[in-house]
């Protein structure tokens, strides 16, 4: 199987804003792939990712690669890519780095000018095609003839899509239906979306709703199956050594086959909740957990059950779901709830929840199942809007659809001897702001390092964020989820926010 059988319809999908066409290009290379093996292969480069996992070779060491004169005829195959690639990330002991090096630079030298750039884009982690597990799940869906819905289910069970795309072309919807949750292999977390207030969010669910306290804890799913436990994290990290007090407790429970869904909170004696970076501290690979146990305990607080002494129940109601929750765990222990009759009584558990020191809160609908891996229609978040004017120091090339333009913006706040850094941002930004920006910070530029363009701090932005974390930037804080709103023509830099208005939000 040719590399360009997968580079080609890559390219086609930088060319286009259409799902549709995107699916339809993604689901014709995927029907190319002969065998298994190379359907697996396809399916994981067109996601972007790499069969063996990490591989010793990041964007620093691409760097370091000179790239050779591309050929003209495409004849490089991905059984040899993926042959190259395995031997590159078993390479280890004296000489490791430079063999892997020499090892790609083969393969680079072998590849015509597209493959080159679809090859380094993989392994530095850059493919950004659009062409992300969502689409590449109704890519499978329509290269195999499969509902698309049993292929996002499947996928959510089975953690591989190249599991899924197998068994959608050997068994068709009848095996895609035969994929059951696995105990101790985590379920991608269900998200929220957004809704501006509590009232819109009631009113979307149009009484058949339950309002659930939004804490800013780590997200958690505890399996256990009689005296196993395990703990994962939201990105499916195994973390069960990091926190023994939530073993405990899950042993604790009555039920001895169970998955549940929640948060952990490092508590202040006060009864409020610690700031997010300082529950995330029990998170270090390298602590003393009972040192850290007795100097930032941790407690588990639950909101769903997906799985209980045996049988499956995230595709029940949460009406269902929350019954089993609240027959298996503690008051205590749930996140708590209400169920608003008017307005007014979703406004004051909102008001409520944040004079607690939590984050918002999480409308959800009643007769909903759990989606895993997705930002479900079933549960909108609701939590209050922070924005700052802050000043461009710089911006980075972006890639895929934004290449050629100036993309990731660096932002800093006024300080008293220049401007604070305080995090990074490309989200927020249309077609037009992109296009706009670039000519205006080009316009500013001082110098360069790398794909960083260094401007003179001229443009104000306002910028909307969720929150503030500590930070490795010198002023020891950082945006969380920060998102561009508008640029502030009206606004002088002597206007924009200093330092000081920032940590006075970081200290409320």
């Amino acid at each position: 199987m040719q590399l360009n059988s997968l580079v080609t319809p890559w390219l086609g999908v930088l060319a286009t804003r259409s799902r549709n066409a995107k699916t339809a290009l993604l689901a014709d290379a995927l029907r190319q792939a002969p065998n298994a093996r190379l359907l697996a292969i396809a399916v994981a480069y067109l996601s972007g990712q790499l069969p063996q996992g990490r591989i010793g070779v990041g964007p620093s060491a691409l760097r370091q690669i000179e790239r050779p004169a591309p050929v003209v005829d495409a004849a490089l195959t991905v059984e040899e890519i993926d042959t190259a690639l395995t031997s590159v990330r078993d390479e280890s002991g004296s000489g490791s780095k430079a063999r892997k090096n020499a090892t790609i630079a083969q393969l680079l030298a072998r590849a015509t000018e597209h493959e080159q750039d679809f090859l380094l884009r993989l392994l530095s982690g850059e493919l950004r095609q659009g062409a992300l597990d969502g689409v590449i799940r109704e890519a499978i869906a329509a290269a195999f003839d499969v509902d698309s819905a049993r292929v996002r289910r499947a996928a959510m069970l089975s953690g591989s899509l190249a599991e899924v795309a197998r068994v959608a072309r050997e068994a068709g919807n009848a095996g895609l239906d035969e994929f059951r949750l696995v105990l101790f292999r985590p379920l991608e977390p269900m998200l929220a979306q957004t809704a501006a207030d509590p009232e819109e969010a009631v009113a979307k669910f149009e009484g058949d709703v339950v309002l659930e306290q939004k804490l800013d804890g780590a997200r958690i799913q505890v399996h256990r199956d009689g005296d196993r436990i395990r703990v994962f994290s939201r990105s499916l990290r195994d973390v069960t050594h990091a926190v023994p007090e939530v073993v405990e407790f899950a042993r604790m429970l009555s039920a001895s086959q169970f998955v549940l869904d929640g948060e952990v909170l490092a508590m202040r004696d006060d009864g409020r909740p610690q700031p997010f970076q300082v529950t995330m501290r029990r998170f270090g690979r390298r602590l003393d957990v009972d040192a850290m146990r007795g100097e930032l305990p941790l407690t588990p607080f639950f909101f769903d059950c997906l799985h209980l002494d045996g049988a499956d129940v995230f595709d029940e109601s949460l009406t269902r779901r929350a019954a089993l929750l609240a027959d298996l765990v503690p008051e205590p222990m749930r996140v708590e709830t209400v169920r608003p009759e008017t307005a007014d009584d979703a406004d004051r558990f909102f008001d409520v929840t944040l004079a607690a020191g939590h984050e918002g809160v999480v409308a959800k609908l009643l007769s909903a199942p759990y989606e895993a891996g997705r930002r479900g229609a079933g549960w909108l978040k609701v939590k209050p809007a922070h924005t700052l004017d802050l000043v461009v120091l710089a911006a980075e090339w972006g890639s895929g659809r934004r290449e050629g333009f100036l993309s990731n913006l660096w932002l800093g706040a006024r300080g008293p001897d220049g401007f604070v850094m305080l995090g990074k941002t490309f989200k927020g930004l249309t077609d037009a702001l992109l296009a706009w920006q670039t000519e205006q910070l080009l316009a500013r530029e001082t110098h360069r390092e790398g794909h960083v363009v260094f401007v003179r701090p001229e443009l104000v932005v306002e910028i909307a964020f969720d929150g503030l974390q500590e930070s490795d930037y010198p002023g020891g804080m950082a945006l969380r989820f920060a998102r561009v709103k508008r640029y502030r023509s009206d606004k002088s830099v002597d206007e924009a926010d200093t330092i000081e208005v920032v940590r006075g939000l970081a200290s409320n």
